[in-house]
């Protein structure tokens, strides 16, 4: 067995793939409408879907914003420099809500950024996981 994806549902779909793709570096994989169900699916990912786990943006056709709850918590991704990642993130236009540095209680260099949508996505630099 292996993840294969993580699905969340989005409000404005090309947004969501801007930011995926232009702030975060992922490639958009695949995208298919599906007209019966009035939504549309698109997979981003930094590798192809057989070899690497990637998120499933899923559009509802007529809903722009959705109540993300408190039982989602972030989707997290490993880059080699938390100070650096912010600072490019930042620069193209993507929102750091919580500056690179040492966890409380801990020494893992951490960061967090927003998506569109608010849902929290956070950066672990390489190597400094205890």
């Amino acid at each position: 067995m292996r993840v294969l994806h993580t699905m969340i549902r989005v409000g404005d779909l090309e947004r969501s793939i801007r930011f995926y793709t232009d702030v975060l570096g992922m490639k958009l994989l695949r995208q298919k409408e599906y007209p019966d169900g009035k939504f549309t699916l698109a997979f981003v990912g930094y590798g192809p879907e057989t070899e690497h786990a990637v998120i499933e943006l899923t559009h509802n056709w007529g809903t722009d914003r959705y109540d993300l709850g408190n039982g989602f918590g972030h989707i997290a991704l490993e880059v080699d420099d938390a100070y650096t990642a912010c600072e490019q993130i930042k620069a193209r236009g993507g929102r750091v809500t919580r500056e690179a540095g040492p966890m409380k209680h801990g020494s893992t260099v951490i960061a967090f950024i927003e998506d569109p949508d608010g849902y929290k996505i956070e950066l672990i630099q390489r190597g400094s996981r205890a």
